[in-house]
């Protein structure tokens, strides 16, 4: 596959080029030069900056204030913002619940809830996974019972990412267990944070981060209006939501952003030591990685491709939520190896050094290259595990 862009396309990079490295607050981009996590109202001042710009709804139609689009535009938007080392647009509302609402909602609910998601003054988080259903999905029992013009939702949701931010939460609920099939008995409900029952537990991950959480409802009532769609069919939009994530969990251009990165600082002698180009299997290891990921990248872009064309991401959705995540965390390894003992002090609080850049071997101070390492072994379990992508990948590619 040969990759060329059009003149009017290269102008486009320029442009989102010259965006990236000149209108992102530079407070923000000092933090994301060296690895500090963005607070909340961080990523708000960022996706707002890309609303001013016309940018949020980057790949929502434009009826709906969005982009319009092509997919090469998509592709060197990606590309570019990985490349600039941007932050990363909160895929919750602009990503995932946006697309569902505009797609299977209601008029009513196009007009209250997508003007908020595209400029960013409300903060989604996702409610699917439960504590004894996560990839088996469909075995949830949080319940959304209909009583008059409300539901009582009573259940419990698990790895709730940025929950503690939320404002509102998209919820796979079950509304019906009389059902042949589990998935029939599924809905998909919008849900304010603030309702009276809504409690957020926090669940520090392996590197002592607040990242995700549990997010209980006891008896919590909830507008009929709420309802995307048709009762029963939650399931459905699920799946479409989530072969849209899975594509996204590629993380092809940042991952291909952080392996140029870790090239380049592989050419530099750090502290005197000789350069780690002159290490014959960490560069062969290194270049296996950027053979695959190349490769990924290709078919990513068939599958961008075949979007454009009116396709759903199919089964090529699991391709590259599977490969990109065991790249990533490949990567997560190529970048400890680099630190060696550097990173093994596991010092939170190193985030907030003022380490100088070209004095580094890992990701900001070396801590967070062991940080990142632990954090990011998740990465190949959700969005559905990669064992469940397989079985995926058997059933539809291969007809096993």
């Amino acid at each position: 596959m040969h990759v060329t862009f059009s003149e009017d396309e290269l102008a486009f990079r320029d442009e989102v080029r010259a965006f990236f490295r000149n209108e992102i607050p530079e407070d923000i981009a000092r933090k994301q030069r060296q690895n500090v996590p963005l607070e909340r109202e961080d990523h708000i001042r960022f996706q707002k900056a890309l609303f001013s710009k016309g940018w949020a709804g980057y790949n929502w139609p434009i009826e709906y204030g969005g982009t319009g689009w092509t997919i090469a535009q998509k592709y060197i938007f990606g590309t570019e913002m990985a490349d600039a080392n941007s932050p990363n647009i909160i895929p919750f509302g602009l990503g995932m619940v946006g697309p569902i609402i505009y797609t299977f909602g209601n008029e009513a609910q196009k007009l209250r809830f997508l003007p908020d998601i595209l400029e960013s003054n409300v903060w989604w988080c996702q409610g699917y996974s439960e504590p004894g259903s996560g990839s088996d999905l469909a075995s949830l029992k949080t319940r959304a019972d209909l009583e008059g013009d409300h539901y009582v939702v009573n259940g419990t949701k698990t790895w709730t990412t940025l929950g503690q931010h939320a404002d509102w939460i998209f919820c796979l609920v079950r509304t019906s267990s009389d059902v042949a099939r589990r998935q029939e008995g599924i809905s998909f409900l919008l849900i304010d944070m603030q309702t009276p029952g809504v409690t957020v537990t926090p669940i520090l991950t392996i590197e002592g981060d607040h990242e995700i959480n549990e997010v209980h409802f006891d008896d919590v009532q909830v507008p009929v209006e709420n309802l995307v769609g048709e009762e029963g069919k939650g399931w459905t939009y699920g799946k479409v939501l989530l072969q849209h994530e899975r594509t996204g969990t590629a993380g092809v251009a940042s991952t291909n952003y952080r392996l140029k990165k870790l090239r380049a600082q592989a050419a530099r002698s750090v502290r005197g030591a000789a350069p780690l180009v002159n290490d014959r299997n960490f560069m062969r290891k290194l270049a296996a990685t950027e053979v695959e990921l190349k490769a990924l990248e290709f078919t990513e872009l068939r599958t961008l491709a075949a979007v454009a064309s009116g396709k759903a991401p199919g089964p090529e959705s699991s391709i590259l939520k599977l490969k990109g995540t065991e790249l990533q965390q490949a990567t997560d390894a190529l970048y400890m190896e680099a630190a060696g003992y550097y990173a093994l002090p596991y010092v939170p609080d190193q985030y907030v050094l003022d380490f100088p850049e070209d004095a580094r071997v890992g990701e900001g101070a070396e801590t967070t290259s062991s940080l990142r390492y632990f954090n990011f072994r998740k990465a190949s379990i959700y969005g559905g595990s990669n064992e469940i992508q397989k079985n995926i990948i058997a059933k539809h590619v291969l007809g096993l």
